[in-house]
C-alpha cells in the first residue's frame, strides 16, 4: 500500500498548540514526549488510514471520519482519508465532549 502524505488543518494545529501550550506551563517532561507520540500516530495514518476507528463517524455526521488514539497520551487524532492525501481534521482530549466539541473548521 503506498503512504499517502497527511495534511494538518489549521483546528490540528491549533489544537496541538493549545496541548503543547498546556504541557508547557503543568509539565514540561512532557512536552518531548507528546511530540513524539504525535509523530508515531500520524505516521501510523500515513501507511494505514483505513485502521483507524470510525466511532463517530455517524454521531458527527461525517462520512469516512477516522480516529487514532495517541499512543500513552489522551489525545485522539481525527481524519479523514482522500484520494491523494489524508486531513487530519482535530486532535482532541479524550475527556472533551467530542460530539458537543468536534467542530473542523
Amino acid at each position: 500500500m503506498k503512504r499517502k502524505p497527511v495534511v494538518l488543518r489549521a483546528r490540528a494545529d491549533a489544537d496541538i498548540d493549545s496541548a503543547l501550550d498546556h504541557y508547557l506551563l503543568e509539565a514540561p517532561r512532557v512536552v518531548d514526549r507528546l511530540l513524539a507520540a504525535l509523530e508515531k500516530a500520524i505516521t501510523a495514518i500515513e501507511n494505514h488510514p483505513a485502521a483507524g476507528s470510525a466511532r463517530y463517524a455517524m454521531a458527527l455526521g461525517i462520512p469516512g471520519l477516522r480516529h487514532r488514539p495517541v499512543s500513552k497520551l489522551p489525545y485522539l487524532v481525527f481524519y479523514l482519508e482522500g484520494p491523494k492525501d489524508v486531513s487530519v481534521l482535530r486532535v482532541l482530549h479524550v475527556t472533551r465532549d467530542i460530539p458537543a466539541d468536534f467542530e473542523p473548521e
